[in-house]
């Protein structure tokens, strides 16, 4: 059984919730309920470990676009689940104990911008005409730092654009104290680990798929 610890998870998504504009997370069910109201997820309910709370839910919630998350792998998830739930792609609640580099200066032919609103930082790293090549988000609040929506559109991988977003969005943690997390795609765990990401807990979805038109 995976442990993560609550305090960390709860604190991410708290962050990621203020990021995105979303209502902060209420607690429900010994996790928490995020009310994301968008058209492709009406809610989410968030779980660092295995309750009777997520075991009634996962019976009683029938309708799709409800996402359950659990901080643990696979199986822990889907032994609780009846077969209307499927399970997602997996991912990785990723974190750093050491500063990301503080030298990976943006490769020539390319402009970085950053921009600090509230708690949230924005980095856009913009070709010589202005179009997106690669950004990120970062979220300072409740002891964590949490990266969050970190892309390199296709044809700028492979140019340094992702670690200068990473070191650009670091600089702009206002306390050491500030505890660095994300949760990483497949793809992407390799790469964070090449930057001295290392993995905290499974992080683990599941919904109920839409009905068959």
């Amino acid at each position: 059984m995976s442990v993560a610890d609550p305090l960390l998870v709860y604190s991410w998504v708290g962050a990621r919730s203020i990021g995105r504009g979303l209502p902060l997370p209420v607690p429900d069910r010994g996790g928490l309920r995020v009310d994301t109201d968008r058209p492709e997820e009406r809610r989410r309910y968030v779980f660092a470990r295995r309750t009777e709370g997520l075991c009634e839910l996962a019976e009683s919630i029938r309708e799709p676009r409800v996402a359950l998350k659990l901080a643990g792998t696979r199986e822990e998830l889907a032994s609780l689940l009846p077969a209307r739930w499927r399970i997602a792609e997996p991912g990785f609640m990723m974190i750093r104990e050491r500063p990301h580099a503080t030298a990976a200066a943006c490769p020539d032919g390319y402009r970085l911008e950053r921009s600090t609103a509230g708690a949230t930082t924005e980095v856009r790293i913009l070709t010589a005409h202005g179009e997106l090549a690669a950004g990120g988000y970062a979220i300072e609040y409740a002891g964590v730092f949490a990266y969050d929506r970190i892309v390199t559109e296709a044809a700028h991988r492979r140019r340094g654009l992702g670690r200068a977003v990473m070191a650009a969005l670091d600089s702009a943690r206002r306390s050491e104290a500030s505890r660095p997390v994300l949760v990483a795609t497949p793809e992407g765990r390799a790469l964070y680990a090449d930057l001295g990401w290392t993995l905290h807990s499974p992080w683990t979805t599941a919904l109920i798929p839409d009905p068959a038109p």
